[in-house]
């Protein structure tokens, strides 16, 4: 580990994760600026510890535009109760707090994608000090991890919950295990485009059990999908063992990412026009989408092929694309 790494985090939490009961308190972060020279970053958290147990780390708003997760978790901070808890629970509902303020996926301050940053920096930039703080004080207190995702204002997906195909088989398979208590009506073996700097990563290396979501996106919640994340992550503590009770166990259709096929990318900018839905089943080669260029009329529109048999499970949310933009995700169906 290098110098840096070993510099003291310059976060300091207001809550003291060694008491019992519930506390509601912040991760402070100084940040001088403008229009407050000894300012500070104030992260809500909400720790509960009750007795002996394992630890659970819940967060949302990993990216600021997704907000399935923060509803859940806002609403768990305020009405989980210390007796209902047999060991302890982290509760972040805004991980990357400046960039929820302003609704974007990455942060106002320095442009920092947090779930591309760590293991981060203590005498780095605010989305680096953050993701540092996690990497060596909150991460390394859990056993299990459950981070919410949406599509934010660019993405759509079907409503699922994920975990990662791992080296280790019996911390893959526990993660799974988790996957199919929060019940969500798609239960996914999620492939990343580049993990390099990822939350996921960061938590998996350090044998931590991690689950995630996609539950839907376009830079908004739903009631449905609001629904499946409170559900899901009760269910995961009752999982746990951490909150008593059965787990509410509903349908949930297994998918599979099972290379780089599933990814289909625009190579040039224009109108697209979706020609299949969520859900919908595609053979390898048939038309899901097509771009139309929008400098002249009269041209004809570029179209998007499915590289594999499989059903679409997340497409491109705005109406216009630029080259290189993700237009849709295909995933095979495998019970």
């Amino acid at each position: 580990m290098n110098e840096t790494r070993l510099r003291p985090s310059p976060i300091s939490a207001t809550v003291d994760f060694a008491a019992e009961g519930v506390q509601h308190g912040f991760l402070r972060l100084p940040y001088s600026r403008d229009d407050s020279a000894w300012g500070s970053v104030m992260i809500p958290i909400t720790f509960v510890r009750n007795g002996k147990g394992p630890t659970a780390l819940l967060t949302g708003g990993n990216h600021g535009d997704e907000y399935e997760g923060p509803i859940a978790l806002f609403d768990l901070a305020r009405s989980l109760k210390p007796e209902e808890v047999s060991g302890a629970v982290i509760i972040v509902p805004a991980m990357n707090y400046p960039a929820f303020l302003a609704g974007s996926r990455t942060s106002p301050i320095d442009k920092g994608n947090m779930n591309r940053s760590f293991p981060g920096r203590p005498d780095g930039t605010v989305t680096e000090k953050i993701a540092d703080y996690f990497q060596r004080t909150l991460l390394p207190m859990a056993d299990i991890v459950l981070d919410f995702h949406s599509g934010g204002k660019t993405l759509d997906f079907l409503p699922f919950c994920a975990a990662h195909i791992l080296p280790n088989k019996q911390q893959e398979q526990k993660a799974f295990d988790f996957v199919t208590a929060f019940a969500a009506p798609y239960s996914m073996k999620m492939l990343e485009i580049d993990a390099v700097g990822m939350y996921d990563t960061a938590a998996e290396e350090m044998g931590r059990i991690f689950i995630t979501t996609e539950l839907g996106g376009g830079g908004t919640a739903t009631a449905k999908s609001a629904a499946i994340a409170k559900r899901g992550v009760i269910n995961v503590l009752r999982h746990a063992g951490i909150v008593a009770g059965a787990v509410d166990t509903g349908p949930t259709t297994w998918l599979d990412m099972p290379d780089g096929r599933c990814f289909s990318f625009a190579e040039e900018g224009g109108l697209i026009e979706a020609v299949i839905d969520l859900g919908d089943v595609v053979t390898e080669g048939a038309v899901i989408a097509r771009i139309y260029p929008t400098g002249r009329t009269g041209e004809a529109p570029r179209e998007i092929r499915a590289a594999m048999d499989g059903i679409l499970c997340a497409r491109h949310f705005p109406g216009l694309v630029k080259p290189g933009d993700c237009v849709a995700v295909m995933a095979t169906v495998t019970s």
